[in-house]
């Protein structure tokens, strides 16, 4: 670290006695950079009449999601948005954010796309040996709460992963919120994300105990939608998960897809003369030359024995 850490004139005896001693977790190389960043972005608006510009610091890279999770009569049910966003450009229309954990259990994931996919992957091989290793019993949804928020806890929030846990087991459904920290909360409904507040607004004014079914998906749909609508990191359509006592599930990809442009699309009448029918190019010389001895065959293939 001494090479970056010496100036243009110092030496590196003297560079060294700067340096701190014993074990250092700055990144001095970065900081320094994002140091000349500023100053030189700070003198350019000095030099054009202006000081209301400090400077030039990069921004942080963040991520947009609306995820939801209510309790109702006969189970639980989970929804989210399918929009996942790379600072202010949408990378994937149909990200699928509600990843299995176990048949009963679900989960669904805000944040960092990578670390929600393999935090709960992670868990789900944990809870599947665990099975294996109680004969096959149903997997209790409190044992994978408290496998993700130890997960969390031990990186201190390093591993961004913001969940809502939801699964019924021989106790009934249960709800879970659980933080990138590793703190969780048991709730009868829930919302996670940049657009939790939106939804949160629906669930609060909607929720009732003792819902049917039916009642408690089309909540969920109105506060994902909710969250589509208000929150620039959330888009696109909504995926529903019904996790039922009788150990039954469903899964609903794309149960709303308000922003389908295929109507649009399709209503678009276009010019036949940009439509270039076949034929309309003329094919002036069409010859065929086959390879010579037919091709290549085994016999103009060298194997070679592998050393071992």
């Amino acid at each position: 670290m001494s090479e970056f850490t010496k100036g243009p004139g110092a030496s590196g005896l003297d560079a060294a006695a700067s340096a701190p001693s014993g074990f250092s977790f700055e990144n001095v190389h970065r900081n320094a950079m994002i140091e000349e960043m500023a100053k030189a972005s700070g003198s350019a608006s000095a030099a054009a009449g202006s000081s209301s510009n400090p400077g030039y610091l990069p921004s942080a890279t963040k991520t947009g999601t609306t995820i939801v999770g209510l309790v109702y009569k006969d189970g639980v049910v989970l929804g989210a948005d399918t929009r996942a966003t790379g600072g202010s450009e949408v990378a994937d229309k149909n990200c699928e954010k509600i990843h299995y954990l176990a048949p009963n259990i679900y989960c669904c994931g805000a944040g960092t796309a990578a670390d929600t996919e393999k935090t709960t992957e992670n868990i789900s091989s944990q809870m599947e040996l665990l099975r294996m290793n109680m004969g096959d019993a149903q997997s209790r949804v409190v044992t994978a709460c408290t496998l993700l928020k130890r997960m969390l806890f031990r990186y201190q929030g390093y591993v961004s992963a913001a969940l809502v846990l939801g699964g019924c087991d021989v106790n009934g459904p249960h709800i879970y919120q659980i933080y990138p920290h590793g703190s969780t909360a048991k709730l009868p409904y829930t919302t996670m994300g940049s657009g939790s507040l939106a939804a949160m607004s629906v669930f609060e004014t909607g929720w009732t105990e003792d819902m049917s079914e039916e009642e408690g998906v089309e909540l969920v749909k109105r506060a994902i939608l909710a969250g589509v609508f208000n929150d620039l990191g959330s888009g696109s359509n909504v995926d529903v998960c019904v996790i039922r006592t009788d150990g039954t599930m469903t899964m609903d990809r794309g149960a709303v897809t308000p922003n389908d442009v295929k109507p649009l699309r399709d209503a678009i009448r276009r010019s036949d003369l940009l439509t270039m029918k076949a034929g309309t190019t003329a094919v002036l010389k069409s010859e065929f030359t086959p390879a010579k001895r037919g091709g290549v065959t085994l016999a103009d293939v060298t194997v070679t024995a592998m050393e071992t």
